[in-house]
């Protein structure tokens, strides 16, 4: 089966309008489904979403405890709570490690672990991202 997403024209501060490969993905936990239009990151280890995103699917922190810091590109540093939840991409529902950060400010990312290596994933450059499985 194959699903593909048609890039996502944005504009840039450095390089005016750029291209950029999204997919639409639906978080699952326990019976909310949230819709999203994520980021399609092969540079990102996990899937990352913001705190709306996890306030709307009901998940909760237990304790400061599991609070944990995740960096990306720069020295700032965000926090997130590791969560087990249901993703859909197409058809195709699988259980995936999920980054829930604590702050607004992140932007949705669907990185490669417990992900990438369910698909093929093919980026034809400016026009689409594709998912084969």
């Amino acid at each position: 089966m194959e699903v593909e997403f048609a890039f996502r024209r944005e504009s840039s501060d450095l390089f005016g309008s750029i291209w950029r490969p999204v997919a639409r993905v639906i978080v699952i936990h326990r019976r909310r489904r949230v819709p999203q239009l994520f980021y399609v990151d092969s540079g990102a280890d996990i899937t990352l979403i913001p705190k709306s995103v996890g306030d709307l699917l009901g998940l909760t922190l237990a304790s400061p405890q599991e609070i944990r810091e995740i960096k990306g590109i720069g020295e700032r540093g965000v926090p997130i709570v590791i969560r087990r939840l249901q993703l859909q991409v197409g058809s195709k529902v699988f259980p995936a490690r999920v980054a829930w950060c604590l702050l607004e400010e992140v932007p949705l990312l669907l990185g490669r672990l417990d992900c990438f290596h369910l698909f093929e994933i093919t980026f034809r450059h400016d026009l689409a991202t594709v998912f084969q499985w």
